[in-house]
């Protein structure tokens, strides 16, 4: 991949966005991993100003180091960007006591697991909203178009998606070109929504390089039987997630009614 004329074609695009939004500048939750920290990075090299966001519920100590050097580095390299840190375990606390716990552990689980996305959601348009800038979106192109693995109103409820368009693999080659931090080019990528270090691919049951090929092959038509052994279950792996998350993708369902229904 030319990474230099990706980077350029980005920062350009975010800039004539800006523009004809009349927008002045981004704000950008960076969580520590490698999609973020890309983000951020492109957006403070529009020269526009850039408010990033680190909004720690309980998390991992791993991904706060990993958060906190890269604002450091960011602030230091771009007198553009402005960082700040929003603790939000007393609220997502305070949320939790409220509301009643019924369902299973594992169901339970994963809806405090969405409600952490939907705070930081929340967190990140309050101050866009204060300063008049557009939120910017993280998400890569297999999570957002591949196998849906983000939060509806929550990571995926973004003004605009600047890498929505690159493959894991290709986030990795602009993370090299734009000098993100070691740490964060080395850490099994991670949502950060359990309080614990659990990579995504745990949860998904497959590597991003896995899912890359499972997508380049749903693309061409293949199907499960067309594989055997490992492949087959990566590839019935993606298809699983690309049906179950469905609804995150595609646009809303509007019922249309007709004139003749109405009169």
């Amino acid at each position: 991949m030319n990474t230099k004329a990706v980077i350029y074609h980005i920062t350009d695009w975010l800039k004539s966005y800006a523009k004809s939004a009349k927008i002045e500048g981004f704000v950008v939750g960076v969580s520590g991993g490698i999609d973020s920290a890309v983000t951020s990075t492109l957006c403070a090299k529009t020269g526009l100003k850039v408010y990033c966001l680190e909004m720690p519920i309980h998390q991992d100590v791993k991904h706060i180091s990993r958060a906190q050097e890269h604002l450091n580095n960011l602030e230091t390299n771009y007198n553009n960007v402005t960082t700040a840190r929003v603790d939000l375990s007393p609220v997502f606390e305070a949320l939790k006591a409220e509301m009643t716990a019924e369902g299973s552990a594992d169901q339970i689980e994963m809806a405090l697991a969405n409600t952490r996305a939907r705070l930081r959601m929340t967190t990140l348009y309050y101050y866009a909203g204060l300063k008049g800038f557009l939120v910017v979106g993280t998400g890569n192109k297999v999570e957002d178009f591949g196998v849906g693995f983000y939060t509806k109103y929550g990571d995926g409820g973004v003004d605009l998606s600047p890498i929505a368009d690159l493959l894991k693999s290709e986030v990795y080659e602009l993370g090299q070109a734009l000098g993100v931090p070691e740490s964060i080019m080395q850490a099994p990528p991670s949502d950060g929504l359990w309080g614990d270090a659990r990579s995504d691919e745990a949860q998904i049951g497959a590597s991003y390089p896995e899912l890359e090929w499972a997508m380049a092959n749903k693309d061409k038509g293949k199907v499960a039987s067309d594989f055997n052994g490992r492949e087959q279950e990566v590839f019935k792996i993606f298809i699983r997630h690309n049906t179950a998350n469905s609804h995150k993708m595609n646009p809303i369902p509007v019922c249309e009614v007709s004139d003749t229904i109405k009169h």
